[in-house]
């Protein structure tokens, strides 16, 4: 490869929910990462960390363009990535020509004023540096990959993990692709292969038993054939209302298209077979509390997967703990809810005092009523803690001015800023230890198993309302064609959807 290759690097990663959640806008990235030009060369974690790691130690150089990233929430506001895009395009103008483009992606994120966010994105960036200059993305495995993607991208490469622990190395695994393509030692042929199949993360782990994992087990391995360049496996995220949601398989070879829309859609094949399976079983709120208390010791985990800030949810569902409540509270208890209106009473009120709230469902409440509560406020903070682990390990979050409220035996963290869950990084922040609770109410449907895998007593999946639901047959979606899975189940034969260019 000839020396002084200019390979640009920069990105918007988020995900989006067209149900539920907050609109994202601007300051929401300045709440997590929003690095502009030099400052991405400093990350050295997450999918940007991975790829300078590689870039870094060869004859290249990195032009940093501007990367975004933030906890996932409803779609950006048509403002907020119009700023963003506008920033991006024109600092890549600026330094063009380039050699390559590196582009730290999601997959599922979703503006008011571009619903494939990504696609756009990609798309604009091909206009810009012309047909030859290869582009390279990396996405989440709950991608919602799109013609334009396929179309505009030379090669994608999803994350292998979930929960995400491998977005160092799928940034790796990028940049490694992109030098492999600038010395022409390969020429990337990409193909993506998708089934009607629409299901929630209750049983999407690439780890232990799950029916996702031998999926996915089975799609990696093909990578041990000389001609395949990389495999990703798509469970999609299935929050987004679009038209062509589905999950299956993405397939690159060197240079045999038709060799990669074969394999892609044999894994996609594969998929569709494990539909029953990966669907999930799920309790009430009482009947899981009435079932945990049957189990000696603690803690026992309460997955209220439909509030799942991590999906895009706005975090602020009172429904287990309404539960709770109802049935005396009177077990040590951790669960939490974002709500700045009460998190704002408790930081006026002051330690110790006595507080009557409204909480919960005032930022979303298509999905619930507010629940009048008295407690004790026992402790206040700031908000921050810093990630130890995942795509943001070593970033700072930031749930804004929180509060402990004590109700029976019940804590509750109250935040103003929902915030993505990689393990217990929350609790911990505010001095609250879930080994010592009975009860754990998690809101996110596979991280809660960094956390407490190794220590809890039991997990229940719980069925509550929320734009994170634990089942998706009964979502109404308006763009979404069907026939789709579970919602129609008596369907079998189909022609799956395959794009490539």
């Amino acid at each position: 490869m000839d020396a002084g290759k200019r390979i640009a690097l920069g990105g918007i990663l988020t995900e989006c929910n067209h149900f539920g959640g907050l609109p994202i806008t601007i300051d929401w990235f300045e709440r997590y990462e929003l690095l502009r030009g030099e400052e991405i060369l400093q990350s050295e974690a997450g999918v940007v960390g991975g790829m300078l790691q590689v870039l870094h130690p060869e004859s290249v150089r990195v032009v940093p363009l501007l990367y975004a990233s933030t906890c996932p929430g409803g779609p950006l506001t048509a403002a907020c990535y119009t700023q963003l895009k506008d920033e991006f395009v024109e600092r890549l103008r600026q330094i063009l020509p380039v050699d390559g483009v590196l582009l730290p992606l999601h997959g599922a994120a979703a503006a008011d004023n571009a619903g494939d966010l990504e696609g756009d994105l990609i798309q604009t960036v091909r206009a810009l540096v012309g047909p030859e200059v290869p582009i390279v993305g990396t996405l989440d495995l709950h991608a919602h990959v799109s013609s334009d993607m396929v179309q505009g991208a030379d090669a994608l490469l999803a994350w292998e993990t979930y929960p995400h622990r491998d977005a160092l190395g799928t940034g790796q695994r990028a940049a490694r692709l992109m030098l492999e393509i600038l010395a022409q030692r390969c020429r990337p042929t990409m193909a993506m292969v998708k089934v009607p199949l629409l299901t929630s993360a209750l049983r999407g782990s690439t780890e232990g038993d799950d029916p996702f994992a031998h999926f996915m087990r089975a799609t990696k391995a093909l990578e041990s054939r000389d001609d395949v360049l990389s495999t990703s496996g798509f469970m999609v995220h299935p929050n987004l209302d679009l038209p062509g949601l589905g999950g299956g398989a993405l397939v690159i070879t060197n240079d045999d298209l038709d060799e990669a829309v074969a394999l892609a859609t044999e894994r996609a094949r594969h998929y569709w077979d494990l539909r029953f399976e990966l669907e999930g079983e799920a309790h009430t709120p009482a009947e899981a509390i009435a079932e945990g208390l049957e189990i000696e010791g603690g803690p026992v985990v309460l997955v209220e997967t439909a509030d799942c800030c991590g999906g895009g949810a706005a975090g602020d569902s009172v429904a287990t703990l309404r539960a709770l409540i109802e049935q005396g509270a009177q077990w040590p208890t951790l669960t939490m809810v974002v709500d700045p209106q009460a998190a704002a009473a408790c930081q006026r009120a002051g330690v110790g005092s006595e507080v009557t709230l409204s909480l919960g469902h005032h930022q979303d409440p298509r999905w619930g009523q507010p629940l009048e509560v008295q407690g004790r406020v026992e402790r206040l903070s700031d908000g921050k803690f810093v990630y130890t682990g995942g795509m943001w390990n070593g970033v700072e979050g930031d749930m804004g001015p929180s509060a402990v409220l004590t109700i029976g035996a019940v804590q509750v963290l109250v935040m103003s800023h929902p915030t993505y869950d990689w393990a217990d990084e929350q609790y911990r922040a505010v001095q609250l230890d879930p080994a010592a609770a009975k009860f754990v109410v998690a809101k996110n449907p596979m991280n809660y198993r960094m956390a407490y895998g190794a220590v809890a007593k039991d997990f229940f999946y719980l069925d509550t309302p929320g734009p994170t639901t634990a089942f998706m047959r009964n979502v109404k979606f308006a763009n979404v064609e069907r026939p789709y899975f579970p919602a129609d189940r008596d369907f079998s034969e189909f022609l799956p959807t395959i794009l490539h260019k």
